[in-house]
């Protein structure tokens, strides 16, 4: 059968002028579509050209469709890094050439940014160094060796591209002249047919050529095709045959393409059609001119709604662009903001730099912006920072003298814990080295590149002193297990001991019992419990003595009070002068009420029957004098048990 390749020029079939020497028209001559769809679908027509036209130069830019283009702005420097090493891994060079552009633009934004704010820390932290500001930054290094790697397989792929591009169109070029001189009315009909048949198929293999060149020369060639057809006058039914084969091919294509403009992936859509339009104008014949303009104009309706679509999605796109940048513009102003508050403490400032990072980390994720003003954008973000970063440097700079203050505290508690820490006094030392702790947590900031430094001495001579103290205590430990052994066998043998009835033996013996209690030295901390059960005893053999109640009570507390200094406890010794004071307060009070009471009484008429209520008041009195005087012994042994 005899095929065409393609029917998209408004003259084709029989219209051009007959002369056999014409010459070849330029690309004002042939026009690309028919008239009848010209004006009112060009731009979508025009869109398809454009994309064929590229990918007829470089047929692996058909891939770049598959490969998602992502918001690489949003992205870490690390995440684009990684996007990078992925892409550049395949062997599609230019299907990622957009990819890796704007992978290569926002890397470099984010990268620069991050050195700018480096380099001020650096002068920052040394106003007065004449050292050159230098910052090595490992994820650069990587991210240039994958980008050259992509650099040489682009250059590579281009050197190969270019020969061949070069080459294909004069094989192009020479085909459309041999078509030129194909007409030759002497020449055989059968051996002409057979000639222009090895061309169109040379032409079909002739491979890729520059894409600016890409219609120009398909539309000469089937120029000279169609007048190769209309010149020869060629059997009229084998003619009607080809044109009724093609006219159903592009029926089939008008049919899948109706079907592409209802379907909701408009950029699928878009990549078929393209496709379609290629077959349409590369691979199918013409048909019947009653048909062509009826095929066309379809065809081009369909393509204008799918090309209208895909305008509806770009400029969505750009509204949400254009909201992008409104967000980015609030976000710029924000960090504005927050670079004229005055704070006057590090840890506002922490709040404030807590603040702008949230907002920096909002606008790398809040999208793409339009790209007229894309890099305005960015330069209003930037100068927002450095402002920021600028107005609170200026704080750092103020309390740089303070830092320098509370480092030389900071090395004097350095130089006394050092002095102290292979002292072997644990009673006197610790609470000095406690005291140097708390000395430390009390002191500010220091400057940063001595801070860690001073922490790991100190920190250092802390530790070996408290180690050695746990040491020293895991031997006292091992006695106080020994002693409590000691007391709880002692404490049994005490339970069977039984007075004599004799006060003055049966008060030595007490004693003995409880020289010999002391003599077992301190118990363990969690195990003190012993001495409570101890002290029972010692309760029920004084009140079995005839002793006066205040003598009994006198002994118990002292016995209490040697506990207490045996075991160091000097908060319970607090505790209990707090206690002995305030109860002395209420027997006063109490003595103050009675004796007001007395005056009253004494006062009335009948004083002398209400003299039993007096005496009995009296009587009150003078216990609680007792009493009081027996908290003033008690309060005089524990202020001497304090100056001991």
């Amino acid at each position: 059968m005899l095929e065409e390749q393609h029917d998209n020029l408004q003259d084709a079939d029989g219209k051009l002028n007959s002369d056999l020497n014409e010459s070849l028209p330029t690309s004002n001559e042939v026009e690309a579509y028919p008239a009848t769809a010209e004006n009112v679908n060009q731009n979508a027509l025009n869109a398809i050209d454009e994309s064929n036209a590229e990918e007829g130069e470089d047929e692996t830019l058909r891939d770049r469709h598959e490969i998602p283009l992502l918001d690489y702005d949003t992205l870490s420097m690390e995440a684009l890094v990684e996007e990078l090493q992925k892409l550049v891994a395949t062997d599609k060079v230019m299907s990622i050439k957009e990819h890796i552009d704007e992978i290569k633009k926002a890397f470099l934004a984010k990268y620069y940014h991050f050195i700018e704010e480096k380099k001020e820390e650096f002068h920052n932290e040394n106003p007065d160094t004449t050292e050159d500001f230098q910052y090595h930054l490992p994820l650069k290094s990587t991210f240039d060796h994958h980008y050259t790697a992509y650099k040489n397989k682009k250059n590579t792929h281009f050197k190969s591209l270019e020969t061949n591009l070069k080459s294909n169109l004069e094989n192009r070029l020479a085909i459309v002249e041999e078509l030129k001189e194909l007409i030759n009315p002497q020449e055989n009909i059968k051996d002409t047919l057979k000639h222009f048949n090895e061309l169109r198929e040379r032409w079909k293999s002739a491979g890729p050529i520059p894409k600016d060149k890409y219609n120009h020369v398909w539309n000469n060639y089937h120029f000279h095709v169609e007048n190769f057809y209309d010149i020869l006058h060629l059997d009229r039914e084998a003619r009607d045959v080809d044109f009724k084969h093609n006219l159903e091919q592009k029926h089939k294509i008008i049919e899948r393409v109706a079907i592409l403009a209802e379907e909701a992936d408009i950029n699928k859509a878009f990549r078929e059609l393209q496709d379609l339009h290629r077959i349409w104008k590369e691979d199918i014949g013409p048909v019947s001119r009653e048909h062509r303009d009826t095929i066309w104009n379809q065809f081009s309706d369909y393509t204008k709604q799918i090309h209208d679509k895909r305008e509806q999605l770009f400029e969505k796109q750009r509204g949400n662009e254009v909201e992008n940048l409104s967000n980015k513009k609030l976000i710029i102003a924000e960090i504005e903001e927050l670079g004229t508050v005055k704070v006057s403490t590090h840890s506002l400032w922490l709040l404030q730099i807590e603040k702008v990072e949230a907002l920096r980390t909002a606008f790398f994720n809040a999208g793409k912006v339009p790209a007229d003003v894309n890099e305005e954008t960015w330069a209003a973000f930037k100068t927002a920072v450095r402002n920021f970063n600028s107005f609170k440097n200026s704080f750092y700079k103020d309390i740089k003298k303070d830092q320098n203050d509370n480092l030389a505290k900071k090395n004097a508690l350095v130089a006394k814990a050092v002095e102290l820490q292979n002292s072997t006094d644990f009673a006197v030392t610790t609470p000095i080295m406690k005291k140097i702790q708390e000395e430390w947590k009390q002191v500010g900031h220091v400057p940063r590149k001595y801070s860690d430094k001073i922490w790991k001495e100190f920190k250092a001579a802390c530790n070996h002193y408290f180690n050695q103290l746990k040491e020293h205590k895991s031997e006292e430990n091992a006695e106080e297990i020994e002693a409590f052994d000691k007391k709880k066998t002692y404490l049994e043998s005490l339970r069977e001991f039984q007075l004599v009835g004799e006060h003055k033996a049966d008060l030595e013996a007490i004693k003995a019992h409880i020289e010999t209690w002391k003599s077992f030295g301190r118990v363990p901390q969690q195990r003190r419990h012993i001495e409570g059960k101890f002290n029972k005893i010692l309760d029920a053999l004084f009140d079995k003595l005839s002793l006066s109640k205040k003598e009994g009570d006198m002994m118990r507390f002292a016995n209490r009070l040697d506990n207490l200094s045996e075991n160091n406890d000097t908060r319970k010794i607090e505790n209990e002068k707090i206690f002995i004071i305030r109860k002395i307060d209420e027997v006063q009070n109490e003595i103050f009420q009675l004796e007001n009471n007395i005056q009253f009484f004494t006062n009335t008429k009948n004083a002398k029957k209400e003299n039993s209520i007096v005496l009995e008041v009296r009587k009150n009195i003078a216990i609680h004098k007792e009493t009081l005087d027996t908290w003033k012994e008690k309060l005089e042994q524990l202020r001497n048990l304090n100056q001991e």
